[in-house]
């Protein structure tokens, strides 16, 4: 793979690692990162801790604890009100954000969104080609996720969520001038009762041009949480050798 697909951003190489905190609680999430210590740095938070209590108390937590925050829950509703969403948001410390949807939103989403960096989803790693004809898509999984990236750039988001699998087009493609974050991590292939269709390994991921790797269950499932982590963090500094 070439080099040249490598992130070229000044990313502190421990930040490149996002743990999920997909949790139905605020109070195992909050255990979860203080056992996980300084093994991470970045956190994503997202639908199932919104709903489970004082979401910006654990925000307002985390940040307390110098963390990095990502919030997922993919905003998607009237251009306006994605606005005003974004707008709040950014007055809460909040590092990242995702949007979903047409290019009004991503307008609404990129004009109000101040120092915090707007993700655009591009497609879900948990859909594959059968997926996107039940959602009445006529084009390959490639197609929709390139065309999203370069809407999402035209348009001044700061990034786009994407499978390391469908990273090398779009560095290929649009440069280095969009952040790449890429979910569905896992330390080997997928299996068949993993809901992640689109996966890749935190070597792949990075080598395909992702500037960030959000990991979940593999860390979270682990007999040592800490320890998986920083194992990852070592597969990371590996690809990053000089920073």
């Amino acid at each position: 793979m070439p080099t040249s697909l490598l992130s070229d951003k000044p990313i502190p190489v421990r930040e490149r690692l996002i743990m999920a905190l997909d949790l139905p609680s605020i109070a195992e999430a909050q255990d979860l990162v203080r056992e996980l210590d300084d093994s991470v740095t970045f956190y994503k938070v997202g639908m199932e801790l919104f709903m489970s209590g004082d979401y910006f108390g654990f925000i307002e937590w985390l940040k307390e604890r110098r963390k990095k925050v990502f919030v997922d829950l993919k905003f998607f509703d009237v251009p306006a009100t994605v606005g005003r969403a974004i707008k709040a948001l950014s007055n809460k410390g909040v590092d990242f954000a995702t949007i979903h949807g047409n290019d009004a939103i991503m307008e609404a989403a990129a004009a109000s969104k101040g120092s915090l960096k707007v993700l655009a989803v591009t497609a879900l790693t948990s859909l594959d080609r059968g997926d996107l004809n039940d959602l009445g898509f006529q084009c390959d999984v490639r197609d929709l996720v390139l065309s999203r990236a370069r809407r999402a750039l035209q348009i001044g988001c700061d990034g786009i969520v994407s499978s390391g699998l469908e990273a090398p087009m779009i560095r290929a493609e649009l440069g280095q001038r969009l952040l790449i974050i890429t979910p569905g991590i896992r330390p080997v292939d997928n299996r068949e009762e993993d809901d992640q269709k689109r996966v890749a390994t935190v070597e792949t991921a990075f080598q395909n041009g992702a500037d960030y790797i959000v990991v979940g269950r593999p860390i979270r499932d682990a007999a040592d949480p800490k320890r998986m982590a920083e194992i990852m963090q070592e597969q990371i500094q590996a690809q990053f050798p000089s920073r």
